[in-house]
């Protein structure tokens, strides 16, 4: 009873805010009705690998994109729960240069929902590793943030370091596919103390976006190495083509 008085005398103090424009909302880390609207959910219709949004009805058979067909990922499956413009490009954005930490919280039950299927594995949820450079210039790691926030909100398994940059990797817009994978060959590996507790386990990848899937891959190859029995990737928002 007392924590509900403080509960409410806070939110008579300070009135939740709309996490996408600052509007008033009815509860804390929500969208108010506009930006909510604005806001480009994907549905139960889309790619069984990579979670990007498909024009027709699910036949439960698992559907595939064409880059998909084309060049199957090295994961056994993916979902994504945004794709990557308007309202929530602005969010991921605000996540990963402007300190909105809080973001991480709302963003994590739309990764649950997104990854509800892989639930049942019962996986280690990981974070794509961020180079420790980059990590103290940015003083967090985004992906992380919602891997936590994910695991905390599903009770499931949790390691932040399972995987990590042995070096530090140049941008990677703009490069073809050949040249990513070029680049990001051999530069993530599997933690060594953390070897048993990877083998034989299923493993959740947790990103923010997910634009040609390269990073991701060399992340699912390390599990795999590592003895992994099954890689699975949710990310927040998937970068999509015409």
């Amino acid at each position: 009873m007392l924590r509900q008085r403080i509960q409410t005398a806070v939110s008579l103090l300070y009135p939740p805010r709309c996490i996408a424009c600052g509007d008033w909302v009815e509860s804390d880390f929500g969208l108010c009705g506009p930006c909510w609207r604005e806001t480009p959910f994907i549905g139960k219709v889309c790619c069984d690998g990579c979670g990007a949004p498909l024009i027709g009805e699910d036949d439960g058979f698992g559907l595939a994109c064409d880059s998909c067909l084309s060049h199957p990922p090295v994961w056994d499956q993916g979902r994504a729960a945004l794709v990557y413009e308007g309202t929530a490009r602005r969010l991921i954005l605000a996540l990963k240069h402007g300190d909105r930490t809080d973001i991480a919280r709302p963003a994590s039950q739309w990764l649950a929902q997104a990854a509800a299927p892989f639930l049942q594995y019962d996986p280690i949820v990981t974070p794509v590793p961020l180079h420790w450079s980059r990590f103290l210039y940015r003083r967090y790691n985004q992906s992380a943030l919602l891997a936590a926030a994910l695991a905390k909100r599903q009770s499931l398994d949790y390691c932040p370091d399972l995987l990590s940059r042995a070096r530090r990797t140049p941008s990677l817009e703009g490069k073809s596919r050949a040249d990513r994978q070029a680049i990001l060959a051999d530069a993530i590996a599997s933690t060594p103390r953390w070897a048993a507790r990877i083998s034989g386990r299923n493993i959740l990848l947790v990103d923010d976006v997910m634009t040609s899937g390269a990073t991701l891959s060399a992340c699912a190859i390390a599990a795999l190495r590592a003895g992994a029995a099954g890689v699975r990737i949710v990310v927040l928002a998937r970068v999509t083509r015409p």
